[in-house]
């Protein structure tokens, strides 16, 4: 997915009249190659991957080395009918070839047929070669385990380097000695660099944080911080008005940035726009970025999620911001693969190499009477404990606007979390703020002053937290309301502030109790701040089951106001 999202860089750039002219990075005949193995094939994003390069015309040649196992696993049993090539041949605009990988002329001719087909702009080229493995897979494989004598042996009659060896002299292009001063040549440059490597000093243990995010850019700096002077105007938005016009200033100021995923486009036919209405996302999130920045910069994606967020990588590294959409959290798992093992962590492994300052909007949460078990996920800590990835979670319009800016302007991958249910709420609507208004992260902010108790929470349950704590102001009860905002980093001197001020707290959140990101929090006051406790760390959170979809399990299972309240009349009383 990556290579495909490198080489849709190229394209999206020439679509983009405003990068036509920064484009240093680009080559017009450029082809992005791409290597796997047969056992590659059985995943999911290798089919992605060739959808969206046949679909959009891209010049990526996929090179299959064949050798007829994945680790232990024969072809056979990978892939129906034993031979990806019959099954991948009715794509449009690929271009497939087989070839004998082990022949060196055979497998020249055919990768010059495959760049050259790329590089004419017709499409994808994908070259079957079959190949052998002439030892194990790894130092832990024994292959004589589930491979006979005589298939090992029939690998190595094919040994490409003593088949190209034996061509050599029988073309009289060198002889026997010629060969073996070649081979002795080849055996001392390898021994050499082995001596140099065994040698060399082992990296330093401090290092080993170095890189896991932007060494160049803060988003908790304080030129992200401009809330404190950010003159409001107009009538009050939602937040996804106010997310809106974030998109929308932002892609203004700064052509790098595409939007993509399932649905956030106006109309992918674009001979339809003027007649209808728009998409613009299921949430109306989206609305009218495709009719002001066209579908070079706006557009849907297949419904795949490994997809997207692979895609995004391989632009990010290319100079492109992608702001793209998975369009309920539910359904992000799909992409775990490309989030985890490949967006976060290509800083790191690439010791500041490679970067892809990707963000990932995702609707998020509960509180819809109906969304059930597909629709009403809230499982953050999965996420927030990628080393790597920024998680951000506004509760309000005007949070979500700044937080978002903040999100683009950085230079790490942000997930950034849009509780549905808030998406549209009288209660957190805002005016607009000015263009270049920003929320740094790791910043929370107390939305309410008390004395008596403090709850942290975030998301939904802010809203909650506050009414709760105005009906325990009726108990003579004095709470005081944290909003985190940012999840990955988050603001642990204003949670020792409030801890120290009320010395009692309650955690509140829409995730299940156990294993929750509250979990968390809840632990590092109890060993760093013990001693300003005068109660034991509450936790107010969802039952540890699935949201249910009948209106009244659904207020069972998640955290309501009657909770939180009840949570503070008992730590109150302690």
């Amino acid at each position: 997915m990556q290579a495909v999202g490198c080489a849709e860089a190229g394209y999206r750039f020439k679509l983009i009249k405003e990068l036509r002219k920064r484009a240093s990075n680009f080559q017009k005949d450029e082809v992005v190659y791409v290597s796997l193995g047969d056992g590659t094939t059985s995943e999911g994003e290798f089919w992605e991957a060739l959808n969206t390069a046949c679909n959009l015309k891209l010049p990526v040649l996929f090179l299959l080395e064949d050798n007829g196992y994945a680790i232990s696993v024969p072809v056979e049993v990978q892939t129906a009918g034993g031979d990806v090539s019959r099954l991948i041949k009715s794509f449009p605009n690929l271009y497939l070839q087989r070839c004998d990988g082990t022949d060196a002329l055979e497998s020249f001719e055919v990768m010059r047929r495959a760049v050259q087909y790329c590089r004419e702009g017709k499409g994808p080229s994908f070259v079957h070669a079959k190949v052998i493995r002439p030892y194990a897979h790894s130092f832990s494989d024994d292959e004589r385990l589930y491979r006979p004598d005589e298939e090992r042996m029939a690998d190595a009659e094919r040994d490409p380097v003593r088949r190209f060896g034996a061509l050599l002299i029988d073309e009289a292009v060198i002889d026997q000695d010629g060969l073996q001063k070649i081979k002795d040549e080849v055996d001392a440059s390898v021994n050499e660099a082995t001596d140099q490597a065994l040698v060399s000093p082992q990296p330093d243990p401090e290092t080993v944080k170095l890189y896991v995010y932007s060494p160049d850019v803060d988003p908790a700096a304080k030129e992200f911080d401009t809330e404190e002077s950010a003159q409001l105007s107009g009538n009050a938005g939602t937040m996804v008005d106010l997310i809106n016009r974030c998109l929308h200033t932002e892609m203004a100021r700064d052509p790098r940035i595409i939007v993509f995923g399932e649905d956030v486009a106006d109309c992918s036919r674009e001979q339809f726009l003027e007649q209808v209405k728009g998409k613009g996302g299921v949430f109306k999130v989206t609305a009218n970025l495709q009719r002001k920045f066209g579908s070079g910069r706006v557009f849907n994606s297949p419904l795949a999620e490994a997809n997207i967020v692979g895609r995004a990588i391989g632009m990010a590294t290319r100079g492109l911001k992608p702001v793209v959409e998975i369009q309920f959290f539910d359904y992000i798992w799909p992409a775990m693969h490309q989030i985890r093992n490949e967006l976060a962590i290509l800083r790191w492994r690439s010791s500041g190499e490679c970067k892809a300052p990707v963000v990932i909007r995702v609707p998020v949460g509960g509180y819809l009477k109906g969304g059930a078990v597909y629709h009403s996920q809230s499982g953050v800590s999965t996420f927030t404990q990628i080393p790597g990835l920024r998680v951000i979670y506004p509760s309000n319009a005007l949070d979500a606007n700044g937080l978002l800016r903040t999100a683009i302007r950085a230079d790490d991958p942000v997930l950034f979390l849009e509780h549905k249910h808030l998406y549209r709420q009288a209660y957190n609507k805002s005016p607009y703020p000015p263009d270049d208004f920003m929320v740094p992260f790791g910043k929370a902010k107390t939305v309410r002053e008390g004395n008596d108790l403090s709850i942290i929470t975030y998301g939904a349950l802010v809203q909650r937290s506050l009414v709760a704590a105005r009906q325990a102001e009726q108990q003579g009860i004095s709470v005081e309301v944290v909003d985190l905002r940012s999840l990955q980093p988050y603001d642990w001197n204003a949670i020792g502030a409030t801890v120290k001020k009320t010395n009692k707290v309650i955690v509140a959140h829409e995730d299940s109790l156990s294993f929750g990101y509250g979990a968390e929090i809840a632990a590092r006051i109890s060993a760093e701040l013990f001693e300003h406790l005068d109660a034991p760390v509450r936790r107010v959170a969802a039952l540890d089951t699935f949201v249910a979809y009948a209106p009244q399990l659904e207020d069972a299972i998640l955290p309501q106001v009657a909770d939180v309240l009840k949570a503070i009349s008992e730590l109150n009383s302690y």
